[in-house]
């Protein structure tokens, strides 16, 4: 089964304080670093860029930076995110026609490549020719754009099916996720775990991400157990 992974999203995070922030997180127990970025065109909000993931690469090396690619026209972008440090280049499916020929370039600039659903999206929209090419499934659990939303349960199900379609693929939900949601997301088969508010606004950060952490490796055991 897939190992979970605690992806601290930084659009929760002190932006004057970037690069000090993720290595905040890292020192807490998170491997990925979860960037959101946003064009102003795919969602109504702007966000971050290449010139900043730069920034943040050089001051944090080693940060494997998880990019979340809001944006139209996502084929643009992957020279510029590759350049610039990205590890993983997660695109919408809703906002290309070619999603097989974009992953194709993702690897081809030595990246992971995620291909996200928005929550009006059925996990159909993922094909299976998708899925197995892709390295990671994301299900948003709240509207693109912006933070703070309600986690909205009825993405859950997509989850699972994508779980059951692909049981050895990393899937990972982003929105609303914390302390209070967390069960759900990772008995559905989710082992990628986006959370901003919950860890960024936590007293104690490293304590929410090793209870999220813990909570997607019990869920992992039991779903690879009802397998035997």
């Amino acid at each position: 089964m897939p190992r979970a992974i605690i992806s601290p999203s930084v659009l929760a995070s002190d932006f004057g304080q970037l690069s000090a922030e993720c290595k905040r997180m890292i020192k807490g127990g998170a491997e990925w670093l979860h960037m959101d970025v946003m064009d102003g065109h795919f969602v109504p909000n702007i966000t971050m860029g290449a010139p900043i993931l730069t920034c943040v690469s050089k001051g944090v090396p080693g940060i494997f930076m998880d990019c979340h690619m809001m944006v139209a026209q996502p084929e643009k972008w992957v020279n510029d995110i590759a350049d610039a440090g990205g590890a993983l280049y997660c695109f919408h499916i809703e906002a290309t026609n070619d999603p097989i020929a974009l992953i194709h370039f993702i690897h081809e600039r030595k990246m992971k490549a995620g291909v996200a659903i928005s929550p009006d999206t059925p996990s159909s929209g993922i094909t299976d020719e998708v899925g197995e090419l892709a390295d990671m499934l994301l299900v948003m659990t709240v509207y693109p754009g912006r933070g703070g939303q309600k986690f909205l349960d009825r993405c859950v199900p997509k989850v699972s099916e994508l779980r059951t379609r692909f049981p050895e693929k990393d899937i990972e939900v982003d929105g609303g996720v914390g302390p209070k949601t967390i069960d759900v997301c990772a008995d559905a088969g989710s082992n990628v775990i986006v959370a901003g508010t919950a860890i960024f606004g936590a007293a104690e950060p490293e304590k929410v991400i090793s209870l999220l952490k813990s909570t997607v490796d019990t869920a992992q055991a039991r779903i690879a157990a009802a397998r035997r």
